[in-house]
């Protein structure tokens, strides 16, 4: 089975994951985070835009990623 193209680098992912209290990271349980992750950004975003589009704005604000972030 082929790996899905992922946009975040999964160095990134290990250093957050270690930081965090994991010791060791395998690619399987990388790979895992990496989809979740994506998943999670892109509902953050699109819930973001629906603020930022009630308010009138095409750009997305702080505030509006923290409203988003209290709904998901």
């Amino acid at each position: 089975m082929a790996a899905k193209k992922t946009d975040l680098p999964t160095a990134a992912i290990m250093r957050i994951a270690k930081a965090s209290g994991a010791e060791r990271v395998g690619a399987d349980g990388a790979a895992s985070i990496l989809l979740l992750a994506e998943e999670y950004i892109g509902k953050l975003v699109r819930e973001a835009t629906n603020f930022a589009s009630e308010a009138g704005r095409k750009t997305l604000k702080g505030e509006d990623v923290e409203n988003a972030s209290q709904i998901i």
